[in-house]
Parts: structure tokens; C-alpha cells; sequence
């Protein structure tokens, strides 16, 4: 493998503030993005069923209400293919711009709108919609904000820098989960009527912080240089999406890879906080509890991204995946107690061992594994792939398998422990990011690309 000129260019002392910006705008955009995305899965998990499909039973109003999760999730690939390809075409700024913009759209206009009480079925019609929004967005936020924080990134710091832009996530997740939480300590006809619309309304006033920050940033340095190398050898423009498709392992790979992250973030999130609520614990303790598991998780996730940069981004990811599969059945019977400090005990060492180290370094493993003229839509349609199976029809999943075994758990059990069993295969199948490579580069050696220099 020959070394990368342009991927091993390292900030000086003059734009070492530009990485910071660029990180800072990373976090701080996928937390508006994630704010708005997991406020609709709190939401649905624990209020939409009542609102929105009041002609079912509780039980199926709850599954229906899931059902609805998985909306947003299947329209995630299709955000991931229109701004991956944009994003590898145009730049990766101006995208950006673009998916904040329709999401806080989206989102706001959630908190706007009429119940079935109100609109029949026109109401969940338009939740439906809105949805499906969000999940174009969110689509094309993930790729974009973590490519900005790894493209600017020194090599050796890559998976610490990429991994502020997951951390989002997170903090996204703590964020609405606090914003719900306080306006649910409101009395419940009260919370059911409006309350709990004031934390989708509050999505126009942090998608203005997002959009400052992302407007300050300049465009990402291997972009611009693969832009000039392209333009200087005349090459004929390339389709992003055909690049990826024609050699389909490292998709295949990153698709198999993110299927564990996602599922066991659904045992955690979705369906962890109903299965807490169905055994005993009130909506208010079910949301703090969710927000002192995403800040361990924020720092946890930072923490994965720099050990990934010093013992490798394969090795992270599999202790996550094993922790996951140990960690399940004690978490679940945690939760499952309807005890508050027990429950928090579950969420915060499910967040911390199991959720942390897999998506800390996700974001350098992925774009690792494609190259700078694909890697947008590459990384981005592998990550929202697995985020469509995982992330959105897991719950549902999840769910059925619960109310066919009468509160059994073997067979969720089994489901997540043969996910993780296959994700962990595929992780040791991909690319790696040597640890060696990283502290040549960081002694001012030019370090070995994980792929050819030809595709970087």
C-alpha cells in the first residue's frame, strides 16, 4: 500500500482552531439533528400510541406507535443516497446546511399538529410524513458531520475527532429525553395536551445554534483536494454510487458491521424505556434515567474514539459487540425490576460497556473503509442501512417477540446475541486502522493508507 500524500496532512498552528470549530460544529449539529430524531422515538414510545392511535389497544397502540419508528428509519438510505452523492459531488458544508434546515422543518411542524381526536385519520397520515422527513435528514446528517470531523482531522486523531460527531447522538438523546422529561412533570391532562409539544417547538430555536456554527466552518481539506486532483488529470466525472456498488465488500461489510450498534441502541433506547415503564416506573423517572445514561454515554463514546486511535478500531468495536452479548439478560432483568436505582443501574453500564464502544470509533471505521470521491455516500448508506434494520424495525421486533413469550426473554436474547455474533465476524473481516500507522504518522512518518493511494 503506497502512502497518501493528501491523507496525512496535519493541522498547524494555524488551523488548529479551524479543527476545533469544525468538531464543535460537527457535535453540535448532530445534536440538533439527534435532539429532533430521538425526541419522536421518546415520544412514540411513550405518548404518540395515546394521540395518534386511539382506536387500539394500549398494547397495539404501543406497537403501532413503534410501527412508526421504523418509518423514519427505512427513509434514512434514501437520505443517505441524495445527500451522499451531493455531499461527494458538491462538498460536504452545503449539505449540511441542507439537512438541518429539514429536519428542525420537520420537527417543528410535528409539534403542531392535530391528534386523532381532532383529525381522525388524517393524523397519523401526517406524522407519517413528517416522519419520513426526518429520516431523509438524518440521513444525509450522519455521513456529512462525521466526515467533516474526520476529514480535518490529523490521521492519528481521527477516531477522537469523528467520534464528537456520534457523541451528538447522545447528547441529542439527553437533550429531548431532559426537555420531555420536565414538561411531563406537568399533570397528565395537561402533559397529554400540550405539553408535550413545547419540546418539538423548541427545535426552530436550536437549529438556529446549529446553522451558525456549520456557516463558520470552511469545506473539508481532502475534498477540496480530491476536487483539484480531479480537475488537474482530467479524469471524466465518477458517479459516487456506481464507485461503491461496483466493489460491494466494504458496503457489505459496513452494513453487517453497524447491525449490532443498532440493535443493542434499540434493547437500550425504544424499547428498553417501555419495557422499564410497562414494569412499574413513572414516565418522569423512565426520561431522567434516559438522560443520565446518554451523558455517561457521550463520555464513553469520546473515550472509545481516542482508545480506537491507540489499539485499533476492530478491537473497540468487538468489546462492545461481546459486552452486548454478555450484558443483555442482566440488563433487562435490571429494568425489568421496577426499581429506579436499579433500572438507572441497567442503563448506565448498558450505555457506558456496550453502546459507547461500538459507535465511539463507527465513524473513522467507516470512512476507513472508502475513499475520499465515494466515501459520503459509502459510509453513509452503510451506516443508515444498518440503522433501518437495527434501529428501525428492531423495536417492533423487540416487542412482538416480548408479548408472544408473555413477558419471556429467551428469544430476544437469542436475536441480539446472533446479531452481535455476526457483526463481530464482520468487523474482524474489514479494514484496519493500525495503531502502528498512527504513531508513525504522529513521529512525522507518512503512515500506510488502510486502502490504496490510488482511491484516496
Amino acid at each position: 500500500m503506497g502512502s497518501t500524500k493528501n491523507e496525512t496532512v496535519r493541522p498547524g498552528p494555524s488551523n488548529t482552531n479551524e479543527l476545533r470549530r469544525v468538531i464543535l460544529a460537527s457535535y453540535l449539529g448532530s445534536m440538533v439533528e439527534y435532539y429532533d430524531f430521538l425526541l419522536y422515538v421518546t415520544a412514540a414510545s411513550l405518548v404518540f400510541g395515546e394521540l395518534f392511535f386511539t382506536n387500539l389497544s394500549p398494547v397495539a397502540g404501543t406497537i403501532a406507535s413503534l410501527g412508526t419508528l421504523a418509518v423514519g428509519y427505512v427513509s434514512r438510505p434514501l437520505g443517505a443516497l441524495i445527500f451522499g452523492h451531493f455531499g461527494d459531488k458538491v462538498g460536504r458544508k452545503s449539505v449540511l446546511v441542507v439537512t438541518l434546515i429539514l429536519m428542525g422543518a420537520s420537527t417543528t411542524f410535528i409539534g403542531l399538529l392535530p391528534t386523532s381526536n381532532q383529525a381522525g385519520m388524517l393524523a397519523p397520515i401526517l406524522l407519517i410524513t413528517l416522519r419520513v422527513m426526518q429520516g431523509i435528514s438524518v440521513g444525509g446528517e450522519w455521513g456529512g458531520a462525521s466526515l467533516m470531523a474526520y476529514e480535518h482531522a490529523p490521521t492519528h486523531r481521527r477516531g477522537l475527532a469523528s467520534s464528537f460527531a456520534n457523541a451528538g447522538g447522545p447528547t441529542g438523546t439527553a437533550l429531548a429525553a431532559g426537555v420531555l422529561g420536565l414538561f411531563s412533570l406537568l399533570p397528565e391532562e395537561q402533559f397529554m395536551a400540550w405539553g408535550w409539544r413545547i419540546p418539538f417547538l423548541l427545535s426552530a430555536v436550536l437549529v438556529a445554534i446549529g446553522l451558525w456554527t456549520r456557516l463558520r466552518i470552511s469545506e473539508s481539506p481532502l475534498f477540496v483536494e480530491e476536487q483539484r486532483r480531479q480537475k488537474e488529470s482530467g479524469e471524466a466525472p465518477k458517479v459516487p454510487l456506481w464507485e461503491v456498488i461496483r466493489a460491494p465488500r466494504s458496503l457489505l461489510l459496513a452494513f453487517f458491521a453497524l447491525l449490532a450498534p443498532f440493535t443493542f441502541n434499540s434493547v437500550v433506547g425504544s424499547f428498553g424505556l417501555t419495557y422499564a415503564r410497562d414494569n412499574g416506573l413513572d414516565v418522569s423517572s423512565v426520561l431522567g434515567i434516559q438522560v443520565a445514561g446518554a451523558v455517561v454515554c457521550v463520555a464513553a463514546e469520546i473515550a472509545a474514539g481516542a482508545l480506537s486511535d491507540a489499539y485499533g478500531r476492530r478491537a473497540t468495536l468487538i468489546f462492545g459487540m461481546v459486552a452486548g452479548a454478555l450484558f443483555t439478560y442482566p440488563f433487562l432483568r435490571l429494568i425489568g425490576t421496577g426499581s429506579t436505582a436499579l433500572t438507572m443501574l441497567g442503563f448506565v453500564l448498558m450505555y457506558g460497556l456496550v453502546i459507547a464502544p461500538m459507535f465511539g470509533p463507527c465513524g473513522a471505521f467507516l470512512s476507513e473503509q472508502f475513499s475520499t470521491g465515494s466515501r459520503y455516500t459509502g459510509a453513509s448508506l452503510g451506516y443508515q442501512g444498518a440503522s433501518t434494520i437495527g434501529g428501525g424495525f428492531a423495536p417492533v421486533i423487540l416487542a412482538s417477540l416480548l408479548a408472544a413469550q408473555r413477558g419471556g426473554l429467551g428469544l430476544i436474547l437469542l436475536l441480539v446475541i446472533g446479531v452481535g455474533v455476526l457483526s463481530a465476524l464482520a468487523v474482524a473481516a474489514s479494514t484496519e486502522r493500525s495503531p502502528t500507522a498512527a504513531a508513525s504518522e504522529k513521529a512525522g512518518a507518512s503512515p500506510e493508507s488502510p486502502v490504496s493511494s490510488s482511491t484516496v
